[in-house]
C-alpha cells in the first residue's frame, strides 16, 4: 500500500482549515488541480472519503475528522523535528510558571506542552488558568513568567510585550440542515435574521459586539454561555447559529450532530493566539526555551 506524503498530508489540512479547496490552493500558492489531486491521492490510500461537497465549500466526512486529528499530529511532530531549537536540552533548567486562559488551555496549548516537557526534562512547569486581567496584572507582578492567551484581546497595558503565534478565522457555525447552507453568500445581515447563541468566556461577547457595533445589525441572541460545548450541541441541534474561530470548532457535537461552518461576506477579526511576558524582565533559561520551541518570531509588540 501508498504510504501518504507530507504534502499530501499538508494540503489536506489546508482544505480541512479553509473549508474550500480553491482557498486552500491560494493559501498554499498552488494550483486548485494540484490540491485535488493530491485529496483524491489521499482517499485512495485511506479507503474512505475524507470530505463531502455542498454549496459553500467542503466539509469533513467522519472518516475525514478521524484523519485530521492524526495528520495534525504527524505535522506537528514533523514540524518539531525541522525547528527543533538548537541548544543543549539537558543544560536547560529551572523553573516556568506559564499562564493561560481558558480557550488556550482547552483548545491549543496542551499538545505544546507535552512535546516541551519531553524535551526538556529538566525544567519545571508551573501551569495556571487564569483571566486575562489577571494574568496581564500577574506578568507585571512577576506572579507569572510568560503567559499563552489571545493575544487580539490584549489591552495595550503598559509593561506587557507580545508575540502572536496563530490567527485563527471566525466562521459562521450553523446545523448540516440550516438554509444558509444554499445561499452562495452570507453576510451579518443574514446571520441577524437568525437566533444567536453567544459564547461568552475569554471575553468572546466583547469580541463579538466590536465587530457588530461596525455595522447596522445587531445578532438576535437568544442564550448566552460560557460553555463551547453548550455552544456547539445548540447550534448542531438547529436552535440558533453563532460566530466562532475555527480553533475551537469541531465537527461533531457531543451528541453526534454535525455543525456545518462557512466563511461570511463581512470583514470578522481573527481570533489571536501567542506568548506575552513582562517587558525590560531579564528571562530565564526555561522561559526563552519555551519561547524558542513556541517558534517566536523577532519582531514584538509593546504596550
Amino acid at each position: 500500500m501508498n504510504e501518504p506524503s507530507i504534502r499530501q498530508i499538508r494540503y489536506f489540512i489546508a482544505v480541512a482549515n479553509m473549508g474550500q479547496v480553491s482557498r486552500a490552493a491560494m493559501e498554499l500558492n498552488v494550483s486548485q488541480s494540484a490540491v485535488t489531486t493530491a485529496v483524491k491521492q489521499l482517499e485512495d490510500i485511506v479507503g474512505a472519503p475524507l470530505f463531502t461537497r455542498h454549496a459553500a465549500g467542503v466539509a469533513l466526512t467522519y472518516e475525514g475528522n478521524i484523519f485530521l486529528d492524526h495528520a495534525r499530529r504527524i505535522m506537528a511532530a514533523v514540524d518539531e523535528a525541522v525547528r527543533s531549537p538548537r541548544r543543549l536540552r539537558d543544560d536547560v533548567k529551572g523553573t516556568l510558571r506559564l499562564a493561560m486562559t481558558y480557550t488556550v488551555a482547552g483548545y491549543f496549548i496542551t499538545p505544546y506542552i507535552e512535546r516541551f516537557a519531553r524535551a526538556f526534562p529538566s525544567v519545571t512547569l508551573q501551569l495556571t488558568e487564569a483571566p486575562r486581567n489577571a494574568i496581564e496584572d500577574g506578568l507585571v507582578s512577576g506572579t507569572f513568567d510568560l503567559a499563552v492567551m489571545l493575544t487580539s484581546n490584549i489591552m495595550d497595558q503598559e509593561g506587557l510585550a507580545y508575540e502572536t503565534l496563530l490567527q485563527s478565522r471566525r466562521r459562521l457555525w450553523l446545523s448540516s440542515q440550516h438554509h444558509l447552507l444554499d445561499q452562495p453568500s452570507v453576510g451579518l445581515s443574514d446571520v441577524a435574521q437568525e437566533p444567536y447563541i453567544m459564547l461568552t468566556v475569554d471575553e468572546a461577547s466583547n469580541t463579538t459586539q466590536r465587530y457588530w457595533n461596525r455595522t447596522s445589525y445587531r445578532p438576535k441572541t437568544i442564550f448566552r454561555t460560557s460553555s463551547v460545548e453548550a455552544v456547539r450541541s445548540m447550534v448542531a441541534a438547529g436552535m440558533g447559529v453563532t460566530i466562532l474561530s475555527d480553533m475551537v470548532y469541531r465537527p461533531w457535537s457531543l451528541d453526534g450532530r454535525r455543525v456545518e461552518v462557512i466563511s461570511l461576506d463581512d470583514p470578522i477579526p481573527t481570533m489571536d493566539v501567542g506568548l506575552a511576558w513582562a517587558a525590560n524582565v531579564e528571562q530565564n533559561t526555561a522561559v526563552s526555551a519555551f519561547r524558542e520551541f513556541m517558534h517566536v518570531g523577532d519582531e514584538t509588540h509593546s504596550g
